[in-house]
């Protein structure tokens, strides 16, 4: 049964040295992020949801690169 006290996975390891009974939390501040995967920005975010106890993934998440730019840099 998952501890209601451990704030997050890495506090659930520590105390059971394993995190099979670690249950995400799904809570009102647990929102989707529109940052193109591998970003910077994307990965700030996943690293919050850790910390914070929350899933890893959202089911809201951007999946594509639709409508972004990039920066061209020639080829040497």
């Amino acid at each position: 049964m998952p501890d209601p006290k451990l704030k997050n996975v890495f506090e659930a390891i520590l105390k059971y040295g394993h995190d099979e009974d670690f249950a995400p939390r799904m809570d009102e501040e647990f929102k989707a992020t529109q940052a193109p995967a591998g970003s910077r920005e994307k990965l700030e975010v996943l690293a919050e949801r850790i910390r914070s106890g929350q899933p890893l993934w959202h089911e809201e998440d951007r999946s594509d690169y639709t409508g972004l730019t990039g920066a061209v840099r020639p080829r040497d």
